[in-house]
């Protein structure tokens, strides 16, 4: 592979603020694998974020990129699973499987979709250096006649319409709004851009913690939410807190743990149990993220509630990492349920995409 943008790339970033600027280029904030996408003729690969290839993992968009994209380019996308008018990101880390044969079957089963959004390279030329307006201009061109699986970012420079799109694209999963200086080139690695995502907040039940990688101080919280059927689910953790933080929370919570001979009380107690983990949200799952890292817990009763604040829920789950706001001593454990999680407007994700 010979091209005047040679991987790995680092894609630039966008840093979060509270509103969405004026003047500027707006596009829909996808939740998928962000990939640069470089291609010099059959050869093709897919870098991400972390420079690790995603490329076998996705058979289908390289397929598509030989059929579509030109011959010599390198162009910034996301790569997303979506289907039944909206994004899924847990079908798409299901991917990221060693098993070849896993992964051809759920590239027929679900398969992903490219959506472009910036060119870093054409032919023999780098157009970092260049304004994002003409590379824009340029992409746009080049995927003028694109059908799916690849798609044009659809982008407006009208700040109504990127409000209109902050409030209404979250029922099809997407994650916010980046807006992009029209004048800028393009910086990889750095946060040169600006994302204004959704904040909200929920009361959860804190019934476990991991600990700290430095020792016995609070690493993690694990927070759980019931469901219709009255069982805890576990929906995700909060885990930023300063070192002095951790450890008071630590002896905070420290009355709150089970001994050994408890745990069978413990909503989950069956973690390690595999039909109990097809069947529900448990907090000791195998991660193909984490590999072998240690994924143990300290169990605690369920009875103390966390306020925590969160921006997306994907599927049963929050997408990212919660922030801890604040004890909920008025709270019971039982009424933290998902009935209280706002619901987005449904949004139709195929009106974007055409």
């Amino acid at each position: 592979m010979q091209l005047p943008v040679m991987p790995p790339v680092s894609p630039m970033l966008a840093k979060p603020v509270a509103a969405i600027p004026p003047g500027m280029q707006y596009e829909a904030k996808w939740d998928g694998f962000r990939a640069i996408v470089f291609r010099d003729g059959d050869e093709v690969e897919l870098g991400s974020r972390t420079a690790k290839p995603l490329t076998r993992y996705f058979p289908e968009v390289v397929d598509a990129v030989r059929e579509q994209l030109p011959e010599r380019c390198v162009v910034d996308t996301e790569i997303v699973v979506a289907h039944d008018g909206r994004l899924h990101f847990e079908e798409l880390l299901e991917r990221i499987h060693p098993a070849a044969s896993r992964v051809r079957t759920l590239a027929e089963r679900t398969p992903a979709t490219l959506v472009a959004f910036d060119l870093l390279a054409l032919d023999g030329d780098d157009l970092t250096g260049r304004p994002l307006v003409e590379r824009r201009a340029e992409l746009a061109r080049l995927l003028a006649g694109a059908v799916p699986p690849v798609h044009l970012a659809p982008a407006t420079t009208d700040l109504d319409t990127a409000r209109n799109w902050f409030s209404r694209f979250e029922g099809a999963g997407l994650d916010g709004v980046v807006a992009k200086p029209l004048d800028a080139p393009y910086r990889p690695g750095e946060r040169t851009l600006f994302k204004v995502k959704h904040a909200r907040t929920a009361d959860c039940v804190v019934a476990g913690y991991r600990e700290h990688k430095s020792g016995p101080v609070v690493g993690s919280l694990l927070l759980g939410l019931y469901d219709t059927g009255g069982r805890l689910q576990h929906v995700g953790v909060s885990a930023s807190f300063p070192m002095a933080r951790r450890a008071e929370l630590a002896a905070e919570l420290a009355p709150l743990r089970l001994d050994p001979a408890d745990l069978g009380d413990h909503p989950w107690a069956r973690w390690e149990d595999a039909q109990a983990q097809a069947s529900g949200r448990l907090p000791g799952a195998v991660s193909r993220w984490t590999g072998r890292k240690d994924l143990s817990w300290v169990p605690l009763r369920p009875e103390w509630v966390a306020e925590v604040g969160y921006d997306h829920l994907e599927g049963t789950r929050f997408r990212h990492t919660t922030q801890f706001k604040r004890w909920r001593p008025d709270r019971t454990p039982e009424s933290c349920t998902y009935a209280q999680l706002e619901e987005p407007v449904s949004y139709d994700l195929g009106d974007l995409l055409s």
